[in-house]
């Protein structure tokens, strides 16, 4: 892969963790698999709005799913976002 295909796809990547709410649902999902509505209960954001952070994360590959009934469950793809994620949040609370 050339330097300029990697650097979009970082670019892409950083893009799509630009919203506090995406964040959040990386950081939750550092912690295993959930649901929608465990997203839903554990963030307090309304149903529609997970879905679409949820498509945002998908759409970058971010997020894994698997059917579990009639729940659709989503999960980290890999875990080197959630390394990303925690690195910031970390950097974020000592700056503060």
């Amino acid at each position: 892969m050339s330097d300029d295909v990697v650097r979009k796809a970082v670019a892409a990547l950083f893009k799509a963790l630009g919203n506090p709410t995406r964040v959040a649902i990386v950081d939750v999902l550092s912690d295993g698999p959930r649901c929608v509505h465990e997203l839903v209960d554990t963030l307090g954001v309304d149903q529609p709005l997970v879905s679409q952070h949820l498509r945002v994360l998908r759409d970058v590959d971010l997020l894994s799913t698997e059917r579990r009934g009639k729940e659709v469950v989503y999960s980290l793809a890999d875990h080197h976002v959630a390394h990303i994620v925690g690195d910031a949040i970390t950097h974020s609370q000592e700056r503060t």
